[in-house]
């Protein structure tokens, strides 16, 4: 377990849904990933790359709702520039990427 944190700590972290877009390979990157360009309603539309090859394909992914951090920097992966950061659970290589059960507006926040 990570070391206890307060609330405020943890309401600093902006997490928002949003619909993939469009999903690209990613051969640059050091570990198998896809480039995820994601509507985040009216927060705008993000790019991220994301390391989810092992149990989703591109078209898998194509129009899913996910869950992603929205407030880190902006961060210079290969030469592509990370938005956001998608959340999943994580077992050995594999991500499982939350999402909400049912659709809710793209920029909903997750509690």
């Amino acid at each position: 377990m990570k070391p206890t944190i307060n609330f405020e700590d943890f309401s600093a972290v902006d997490l928002r849904v949003g619909t993939i877009l469009e999903v690209n390979d990613f051969p640059e990157a050091r570990n198998p990933a896809y480039q995820l360009v994601i509507d985040f309603g009216d927060l705008g539309i993000k790019k991220t790359s994301a390391q989810i090859t092992t149990l989703y394909s591109k078209e898998d992914l194509l129009q899913k709702q996910i869950v992603a951090v929205v407030n880190f920097p902006k961060k210079q992966i290969a030469k592509f520039m990370s938005e956001c950061l998608v959340v999943g659970a994580v077992k050995a290589k594999d991500v499982m990427l939350l999402h909400p059960e049912q659709r809710v507006k793209n920029g909903t926040s997750v509690l």
